[in-house]
Formats: structure tokens, C-alpha cells, sequence
């Protein structure tokens, strides 16, 4: 597998890149190679006094390179120039990555604004799987919060085609599962011909196939508040979710379920957009 690992270079960035429990996770899911990217303002020039900011971005991948080189990936570096999830997603289809991997955290009411909106921007417009890993705020030498990042999976479901797309990363992410979490809400919308709790349970099956401890619940109520009340009440290391919707229109409307947990989840968020499609167009 091929990951883009988008990073500030800031403290977060450095825990979350050189803690060695988060990169033995995604070697054990399969990530071979990695793409190390940093993206600059397009606001910022070289010619500004002071402004050496693609220099000193080059350097601190660099640093970056030599610890993920130690661990075993292959690695790649990347500075570009522009809107960071366009650019993120940019790179992303022209390596033909499997994986995007964020971090996000926010140290005050700003930072969570300029921080956490390449995330969300992400989580609506991501190309490929997402994950978001999580971060200590109000840190000044930050922690990742659930190093272990794929070792208790919540998974949410609404039983949609991309819903069960999201299910099939168990596939590769069973190798480092040790339990999961099924959570279907209800909501007075749903039109559902099938019964959740059946549901659920044949998806909790095909779990223990692979001695995955699963536990199924069903709530009631608005979805993102119900499934982010469960990840407080569980605390995976990762949620597992699947994004809906491939127009422009589309995805800003079915994806905010999806964009409100990785706004407000406390753990990592994995995210499992629509497949790529020939003639697809970034936003």
C-alpha cells in the first residue's frame, strides 16, 4: 500500500510521525511506501524577506524521511504550493495513493479553525481513505492521543453501498483489529428494508472469522451526535466511516455526517470516500 503522510511540520506533526507504536500499525495493515508532503501558502513568495519557508520545509521532511526510513517504509518527499486539500488530493491521485494520513489537533479557538478545516475540507473532498490522527491539544509537546491506531475500530454504518465499501477495509485493517464496535442509528428518515440488528450481527460474523472481538449497537436519534456519544462511551482507537455522495452538491450535503465526526470525534477517524472514477475531478 501507498500513503500521502500531509504534515505542518509542526510539534503535533513530530508526534505524530515518530511515534513508533502509529508506524508499526500501518506497516502491519500493509503501507509499504510513503509520500511525505508539506504544503505552502500560496500567499507566501520567495521573495519575501524572511520567506525561506520552502527551504526550511524541505529540511524538516528530510528529518521526517530518516525516521520513517528507519522504520522500513519507503519514502518519498513533497513540497508544493497552493490550498492544502487540494493539493493533498492533487498528489494524492497523481502517486496513486491507497491511504491519506492527517493529523489535527488545535491549541486555541484559531488554530482548531486553520488546523481542523484542512481535515474537514478532507473529509468531504478526499479521493482516498482518510485517516485523521488524532493529537493532544493545549500540549506544548503534544502526544498522539490513541497510538494504537487501529486496534479497537468503531465502525458506523447506515447499510449504503459506500457504508459497506468502508466495512471492506477490514480486509486489510483486520491484520492490526483486535475488537470492534457495529453502530447503526436510526432516525425517523431511514427507509431501511432491512433489520439492523440482523444486520449488524452477519457483519459481526464475518468479524469473528478473523477473531475480531465485535459488539453491535443500535441507537435512535441524529446520527453524528449518537455515533460520536458511542466512540465516548467505547473509546476506540480509530472510528471507521464511510463518506457518501460523488457531485459537488452531493457530497456537501450527505457528507456532513461524516465531516461532523471528524470534527468532533475524540480518537483517529478513518474515512472511506466513494471509489475514483475515470474523468474525476477535484474540487
Amino acid at each position: 500500500m501507498r500513503a500521502i503522510y500531509a504534515t505542518d511540520l509542526s510539534a503535533a506533526s513530530d508526534a505524530a510521525i515518530e511515534n513508533e507504536t502509529c508506524l508499526d500499525c500501518l506497516e502491519r495493515i500493509g503501507v509499504e511506501e510513503i509520500h511525505l508532503l508539506t504544503v505552502v501558502p500560496s500567499n507566501v513568495h520567495p521573495g519575501m524577506p524572511g520567506m525561506d519557508l520552502e527551504q526550511r520545509r524541505e529540511r524538516g521532511l528530510e528529518a521526517y524521511r530518516s525516521v520513517m526510513e528507519a522504520a522500513g517504509f519507503d519514502v518519498e518527499t513533497h513540497v508544493v504550493r497552493g490550498t492544502p486539500h487540494r493539493r493533498i488530493n492533487g498528489v494524492a491521485e497523481t502517486v496513486r495513493a491507497d491511504m491519506t494520513i492527517v493529523g489535527s489537533r488545535g491549541q486555541s479557538p484559531l488554530a482548531n479553525r486553520v488546523i481542523g478545516s484542512t481535515a474537514r475540507n478532507l473529509a468531504r473532498t478526499t479521493v482516498v481513505p482518510l485517516l485523521v490522527n488524532r493529537v493532544e491539544r493545549e500540549a506544548d509537546e503534544p502526544e498522539v492521543l490513541r497510538e494504537h491506531l487501529f486496534q479497537r475500530v468503531l465502525y458506523a454504518t447506515d447499510f449504503s453501498e459506500n457504508a459497506e465499501r468502508a466495512f471492506g477495509a477490514f480486509n486489510y485493517l483486520r491484520h492490526a483489529t483486535e475488537a470492534a464496535t457495529l453502530v447503526h442509528v436510526r432516525s425517523p428518515k431511514d427507509d431501511l428494508d432491512v433489520d439492523p440488528y440482523a444486520a449488524l450481527d452477519d457483519l459481526a460474523g464475518t468479524l469473528a472469522q478473523w477473531d475480531i472481538d465485535t459488539e453491535t449497537v443500535v441507537r435512535d436519534g441524529d446520527p453524528a451526535a449518537e455515533i460520536l456519544d458511542v466512540e465516548a462511551s467505547v473509546t476506540p482507537t480509530t472510528t471507521l466511516v464511510g463518506s457518501r455522495g460523488r457531485s459537488r452538491l452531493r457530497r456537501l450535503m450527505l457528507g456532513s455526517v461524516s465531516e461532523e465526526i471528524v470534527a468532533g470525534a475524540t480518537g483517529n477517524v478513518y474515512l472511506v470516500p466513494p471509489p475514483r472514477t475515470a474523468g474525476y475531478k477535484l474540487l
